[in-house]
């Protein structure tokens, strides 16, 4: 299940892939310091389904949260199993056989309640049944229904949270990522990797007003499928979980986030010269740049700009190179004067030949300062570049 399983799945509207806990966990250790004393919201998730969820409840009191808020639906595809306590009614539609109403729930508190000596999903439940915590459900605006995040409702959520972390639709991600920048907030979420050159995204990239996450990009990621939702004849390598759901590696999914972490000031080691050989990087016929085929092949010793792949981004530290554009149609407008409007396309070419998706970039002969707030700086003095690239 590559970029087409999850083209098809954009298609048909069909984004149930569900987040393994482990992936999660790998992940968000790198941020855990943004997390204190916080708001976290979850609005793509289900309580005692949703891995994210269940991953801030568990973790509530070690990262110190303020509140955690998940807005979520009883009809969940994967719910299921003894081991999974249903927060729901039964709620049943006679027509589907499926529950069918949207909910927000809120932890405030989580504290031992069954006197067991540990703390687990089934104190959530006992505090959401008494009151502590908070169960409501959603109707929706009349545009969008119940539980949607575009809906009134769950924008208010949006608002009262400081952090939003989750596995959005992947058919909504390019309106996704635009209400979170549009309201302000801090987030991190799953995505497909060819977001980057979406016209709605890759401006933030490149304006360094979101960036990719600690997880490399290599390996895919393995998801959870609802069970009946896969076609098995498709692909030949799946495994199935204790409840018959499917899990399949899936190409193409990475992490997009605006929380800093160490990785983004990590500079890349370049080892390649281009005067050694400059026969391996030919121009573009209608770029003003050089074609570097691999992220590991961009050369030390070369200050003009270079279309390099979308994979840069997983390297990317704004404090060592700027981007300057991308090609395909998201070249058009946003390659600052480098594409060639007397082509016929907007990709890349090489004696007439196409080029694969690229990124155009640019190293910084003088590194300017960009604030982390992992880094320690003696004293309060602040962090500057020389020209030479050192620390002054």
């Amino acid at each position: 299940m590559g970029n087409s399983q999850l083209s098809a799945a954009k298609k048909a509207k069909n984004d149930e892939f569900y987040t393994r806990m482990t992936d999660i966990e790998h992940e968000l250790v790198h941020y855990r310091d943004h997390f204190k004393g916080k708001v976290v919201l979850c609005n793509c998730d289900d309580p005692f389904e949703s891995n994210f969820f269940k991953y801030f409840a568990l973790n509530f009191n070690p990262l110190g949260l303020k509140k955690l808020i998940a807005t979520c639906y009883s009809d969940s595809p994967i719910a299921g199993g003894e081991y999974q306590p249903s927060l729901f009614d039964d709620d049943v539609d006679e027509n589907t056989g499926r529950h069918r109403r949207a909910y927000k729930a809120v932890v405030n508190v989580f504290r031992d309640t069954t006197g067991d000596g540990g703390l687990d999903m089934d104190d959530i439940r006992n505090l959401l049944d008494s009151g502590e915590n908070e169960l409501t459900e959603l109707h929706g605006d009349g545009t969008y229904g119940a539980g949607d995040f575009r809906s009134r409702e769950c924008l208010e959520l949006l608002d009262e949270a400081d952090i939003v972390v989750t596995n959005p639709p992947f058919s909504l991600f390019r309106e996704y990522v635009a209400t979170l920048m549009e309201h302000g907030k801090r987030f991190l979420a799953l995505g497909n990797m060819n977001a980057i050159t979406y016209k709605e995204v890759f401006p933030l990239l490149r304006d360094n007003k979101m960036w990719t996450g600690f997880k490399h990009f290599g390996g895919g990621m393995n998801m959870i499928q609802p069970k009946g939702s896969f076609d098995s004849t498709k692909t030949k390598s799946y495994e199935v979980d204790e409840k018959g759901n499917i899990i399949k590696n899936v190409m193409g999914v990475i992490w997009y986030t605006n929380l800093d972490i160490d990785k983004r000031h990590e500079d890349l080691i370049l080892y390649r010269r281009y005067k050694e050989d400059p026969s391996r990087y030919p121009k573009y016929d209608n770029y003003d740049a050089i074609e570097v085929s691999k992220v590991k092949d961009i050369p030390e010793d070369y200050w003009g700009v270079m279309g390099v792949p979308i994979t840069f981004m997983d390297s990317y530290n704004p404090e060592q190179s700027e981007i300057i554009g991308c090609s395909e149609s998201e070249g058009r407008g946003f390659s600052n004067g480098l594409w060639d409007p007397a082509s016929k396309t907007a990709q890349p070419t090489i004696d007439g030949r196409k080029v694969y998706k690229r990124l155009f970039i640019r190293q910084r002969s003088s590194r300017p300062f960009i604030p982390s707030p992992s880094r320690r700086v003696p004293f309060g003095r602040p962090l500057a570049w020389r020209q030479d690239g050192a620390i002054a």
